[in-house]
C-alpha cells in the first residue's frame, strides 16, 4: 500500500474533482506508463481540514479494496484525536484509467473489475468500459475487442487480405480490366461504422481501439 498523498499548494486541500493528465498506453496495449490506482480520502478528515487518504492499486480484488480502505480509516488523524470513528470515504484521485472518468463515489467492485482488465489488456479495456458502463457487459471484452490499428481502414485492408479476396479477384477477373476492380474500402468502413457493426474509439498513442459492434 503506497501511502503517498497528491500535490497540493501549502496546506490547501485540493478539490475533490481535480483530476491528473490522462494516462496513456504504449503500442502494446499492456505495457502501461501508469498502472490503475485510485488515491482514496477520509471524509472526516477531509471536512476538518485534513488531507488523510491513500493510493491503491485498482487490480485487485474488491475485498482487497474494501479492507485497505478500512484500514485507512482506522488510522484517521480525526479519530485519533477525537475518538470517533471516520467511516465515509470518497476517491479524491485516479490515474491510468485512459478515456475512463472515475466518480468519486464509485464503486469498489466496478473499481476492481476495470482496474484487473486494464492490468490484463491495457488502454483498450478502460475505453471499452468508458462505453458499456455496465459490470455485467465488462466480461464481453473478449468477444468484442478486434484489436489497435492506425484506422477503421487499416483494419478492412488487413482483413481482405487475410480473407483472400483479393486473390479471388485475381482469379475471376481478366487482366485487362483488374485494375480497375477494387473493394471499396472507404465505403465499407463507413457502411459498418454507421450501421454500428464496428465500433471505433481513439486511443491516446494514436490510431483506433476497434470492437464488434
Amino acid at each position: 500500500m503506497n501511502a503517498e498523498q497528491p500535490p497540493s499548494n501549502g496546506e490547501q486541500l485540493p478539490p475533490a474533482s481535480s483530476q491528473p493528465p490522462p494516462a496513456t498506453a504504449e503500442q502494446h496495449e499492456v505495457e502501461l506508463v501508469v498502472p490503475p490506482r485510485i488515491w482514496v480520502a477520509s471524509l472526516a478528515d477531509y471536512n476538518n481540514g485534513t488531507l488523510h487518504g491513500v493510493w491503491l492499486n485498482a487490480a485487485q480484488d474488491e475485498a482487497e479494496l474494501q479492507a485497505a480502505v478500512d484500514t485507512m480509516l482506522a488510522a484517521s488523524p480525526l479519530t485519533a484525536e477525537t475518538g470517533e470513528p471516520a467511516e465515509e470515504w470518497a476517491i479524491h484521485d485516479f490515474q491510468g484509467f485512459g478515456p475512463l472518468r472515475i466518480d468519486e463515489h464509485g464503486s469498489l467492485s466496478w473499481i476492481s473489475l476495470v482496474g484487473k482488465g486494464i492490468a490484463q489488456y491495457g488502454l483498450a479495456f478502460a475505453a471499452y468500459a468508458d462505453v458499456v458502463q455496465e459490470e455485467a457487459l465488462l466480461g464481453t471484452f473478449d468477444a468484442a475487442y478486434l484489436g489497435h490499428y492506425d484506422s477503421v481502414h487499416a483494419y478492412l485492408e488487413q482483413r481482405v487480405n487475410d480473407l483472400g479476396y483479393d486473390r479471388v479477384l485475381d482469379e475471376a477477373v481478366p487482366p485487362t480490366i483488374r485494375p480497375y476492380v477494387k473493394i471499396d474500402i472507404s465505403g465499407t468502413a463507413d457502411d459498418l461504422l454507421d450501421k454500428g457493426d464496428l465500433v471505433a474509439l481513439p486511443a491516446p498513442d494514436g490510431g483506433v481501439w476497434i470492437f464488434n459492434g
